[in-house]
């Protein structure tokens, strides 16, 4: 994978999990196909999801637009954790308490999934049991750290209130959980992957699925070729086929992380603080030590001003709490939240037809849950779980954020459109600077690349419409109203949007 270099930005461009595994190379599909299952996404929810199926002896194919494990799996921060910030008071409030006690008890199964995986199969990925922390730097912030002690308490999480903690600076009190995990995503997916080969199964790369047609069977419409299957999961992170309006009932953040050397001992524990933007801290081993992986600042996708300030941002925090050596990485992470804070699995409209989405940055313990959730729809078996994770479920608890998320993506649509941008010389764009601009008399999204070559396009989001915003740490196109990203010469990164933004007076 290739690291990106922009000035005055620390690290390599490229998140440690790529750069430290090998890039994989299945082939593409190659014309229309039959299979029993297909899953669509080559990351750690399709990759368990059809580990699971398989292993139940069924027939499953995956197919990835880009490369299995190289998108949103390959860039997050890998906590498989219970603990997700303030969740569990929110929960008991929000939904009845049976509800809260299995978001609790799926999340913590979960963990003790990869454990046994990772034993049972000798993966070597950096597997170790921490305890997580939600901590509190301000004192105006206890009560909520007490509550959160006191209800995941009650839901039989093995939580207290701690106070110090081992961070090198002062926290006025945390919610500690103890038995959590960490590991290295790419390693412990890799090999469950070539698992899933030498068991049979097909793996596609570099194969974007564009429409699914529903019927038993279901055809997936890809850019090379049919595939007719009883069953398709989508794990696409955010669901491309949408009937069930998850776009109005999501909304997508981003947040950025620096895998930090520093002098003195690095934390051993996995931390979340209360404060807006969070920051997190964990460990993990790298050329004999640990290093401390920092990430923050955290906005809506597509909004919030220049991402390179995020970077910035997050290295002051770094260096203000810890005594900094040196950067070695820095990589952004890409979240779709659900209104409600509960992630969507399951087969709302078609029987045949599911759906894992929405995990709001605790997409590690999530990903289990929904693969064994998935695997237990297709085999007909009743899962308890499933009352809590319904994506047809109609919640209240959420209708604020509902509301202010779908007028913030209308007031973008209309906006952004009727407002006339500035002129522009592309004569006087650098590399890797990218502008919305009047050109000729028309808006025009128009970047240059890293090797000096002017893209021109439509500043549309082929999804539904919305103007994009240039990422300049990224060097992307993103879409405010629902994430969708796209890279300098508009092909698609991130759905929903599955086809290319369209280019506009030719690339030169």
């Amino acid at each position: 994978m290739a690291e990106k270099t922009i000035a005055g930005l620390p690290g390599k461009g490229i998140s440690l999990w790529l750069d430290t595994t090998v890039q994989t190379d299945f082939s593409p599909l190659d014309g229309d196909i039959r299979t029993e299952i297909a899953v669509l996404g080559g990351g750690i929810v399709g990759i368990l999801t059809a580990h699971l199926l398989r292993e139940a002896g069924r027939d499953v194919v995956i197919v990835e637009g880009r490369r299995i494990v190289s998108g949103v799996t390959g860039h997050t921060t890998a906590k498989i954790t219970s603990l997700h910030g303030l969740i569990y008071h929110h929960l008991t409030k929000a939904f009845d308490p049976q509800k809260a006690r299995i978001y609790a008890e799926a999340n913590q199964s979960a963990i003790e999934s990869y454990a046994r995986m990772v034993r049972e199969k000798g993966i070597d990925c950096d597997f170790r049991r921490l305890p997580a922390f939600t901590y509190a730097e301000e004192a105006k912030d206890l009560d909520a750290i007490r509550r959160e002690v006191d209800a995941a308490l009650s839901l039989g999480l093995a939580a207290s209130f701690v106070q110090p903690t081992d961070l090198s600076f002062p926290v006025q009190g945390a919610v500690r959980v103890e038995d959590q995990a960490l590991f290295h995503p790419r390693k412990f997916l890799l090999a469950l992957a070539q698992e899933f080969d030498r068991a049979g199964g097909r793996i596609f790369e570099e194969t974007r699925a564009l429409e699914i047609r529903t019927g038993h069977p279901a055809t997936v419409e890809t850019d090379r070729g049919k595939i007719r299957a009883d069953h398709v999961v989508l794990a696409t992170h955010f669901p491309f086929f949408d009937p069930h309006f998850f776009f109005a009932r999501m909304y997508p953040k981003r947040s950025y992380v620096l895998a930090v050397r520093i002098g003195g001992e690095v934390p051993q524990g996995m931390y979340y603080s209360t404060s807006q933007p969070f920051h997190s801290l964990r460990p993990h081993p790298l050329e004999g030590e640990d290093i401390l992986l920092v990430g923050g600042e955290n906005h809506k996708t597509g909004e919030g001003g220049s991402t390179a300030e995020r970077y910035r941002k997050v290295e002051e925090f770094a260096r203000k709490h810890f005594k900094v050596r040196s950067i070695e990485y820095r990589w952004s992470t890409h979240d779709p939240v659900t209104t409600d804070r509960v992630p969507f699995i399951g087969s709302p409209l078609f029987r045949n037809i599911h759906v894992a989405a929405g995990f709001g940055g605790w997409g590690m313990t999530h990903a289990m849950v929904a693969a064994t959730l998935l695997r237990d729809k297709i085999a007909g078996v009743e899962n308890p779980w499933s009352r809590l994770y319904d994506p047809a479920r109609i919640s209240f608890t959420g209708a604020g954020s509902f509301v202010k998320e779908n007028l913030d993506a209308a007031v973008h649509l209309i906006k952004d459109h009727l407002l006339p941008p500035g002129h522009l010389d592309p004569g006087t764009l650098a590399p890797g600077q990218g502008r919305i601009a009047t050109v000729g008399g028309r808006k025009r999204a128009i970047s240059r690349d890293r090797q000096g070559v002017l893209h021109t396009l439509s500043p549309s989001c082929t999804h539904l419409g919305c103007i994009v915003s240039w990422n300049d740490a990224e060097e992307s196109w993103d879409c405010p109203c629902h994430g969708s990203r796209f890279d300098s010469a508009g092909r698609v990164i991130h759905g929903p949007a599955v086809r290319d933004m369209s280019p506009k007076g030719g690339d030169k």
